[in-house]
């Protein structure tokens, strides 16, 4: 199948493009990489009157590093972040997450911003930056915000983003040196979108843990404090006293009724902890 007719402006600044969506209104769809708008236009899922092309944007392939962040602009490829032509938040966090996503030529071309807006859950930027605690900068007609990813994501494919606003950065806390980082997922294949996402963010020294499960229909699962899974307290030995109950009893409080999805999503955190622990190869792209 063949999109619908549509016209393709491409803006060379960010206030251009800012001042085209205000223009043209719900008509517009803006396009990053193309690698989830593409599929959509295809398969008539979108039928824009007009695609906003931000992918020539200089500013918006830009990265900063600021006190305590790292700021990525939301034309950073997955392929920027694999290949380390942008610094990590840690020692190979953000570049293993990369290099699970998809194939190479998805990677070459899908960005992080891209990835962000369209909001699948099961995409690997919209868990892996949640449980890394990310924001977004947003720039619309009336200036630029910032949101936590936990008030932009607002459900299964939707987002905060108002008329005529568009992701334009994604900042990510960088992690101390004593945390570590796991993120697993259970894929039917290589490359395929995955059932079942697990990631944790834990720091032994400071007895801090965060803890993620995702590709649950929905925004990801977040425990802020992840202390519970782990009887209320974490040290060097944390990955011993995972407590899978206490997992499971979250994801059914969160109304994911299936005892066998339960089940998987909690095997999967558990490999994530596992990881984190040192105790289990960082594969992001194998199936469970």
């Amino acid at each position: 199948m063949k999109p619908a007719p549509f016209r393709i402006v491409r803006p060379h600044d960010i206030a251009s493009a800012v001042a085209q969506l205000r223009q043209l209104g719900d008509g517009a769809k803006v396009m990053a990489g193309g690698q989830s708008l593409g599929p959509m236009l295809n398969l008539r899922l979108a039928t824009p009157d007009v695609v906003v092309d931000i992918s020539g944007i200089a500013a918006l392939k830009s990265v900063r590093e600021e006190p305590g962040h790292v700021v990525y602009g939301a034309l950073v490829t997955h392929a920027d972040v694999e290949d380390g032509r942008v610094p990590d938040v840690g020692e190979h966090v953000l570049r293993r997450v990369a290099a699970g996503i998809a194939y190479r030529a998805v990677r070459n071309r899908g960005t992080m911003g891209g990835s962000l807006s369209h909001a699948d859950p099961a995409a690997d930027w919209v868990n892996a930056l949640s449980a890394l605690d990310a924001a977004v900068e947003i720039e619309g007609p009336a200036g630029r915000r910032t949101l936590a990813l936990s008030a932009f994501l607002t459900g299964a494919l939707s987002t905060a983003l108002g008329e005529g606003e568009f992701v334009v950065a994604v900042r990510v806390p960088k992690l101390p040196a004593s945390a570590r980082f796991g993120y697993a997922k259970h894929c039917r294949k290589v490359g395929e979108f995955a059932h079942a996402v697990g990631a944790l963010v834990v720091d032994p020294t400071a007895g801090t843990a965060r803890a993620l499960m995702g590709a649950i229909d929905a925004p990801p699962l977040v425990l802020a404090d992840a202390r519970i899974l782990f009887g209320g307290a974490i040290d060097g030995d944390f990955a011993a006293r995972f407590d899978a109950e206490a997992a499971g009893a979250a994801l059914a409080a969160a109304g994911l009724a299936d005892a066998v999805d339960r089940h998987i999503h909690v095997e999967v955190l558990r490999r994530a902890v596992r990881q984190a622990a040192g105790l289990f190869s960082p594969e992001t792209r194998s199936a469970a």
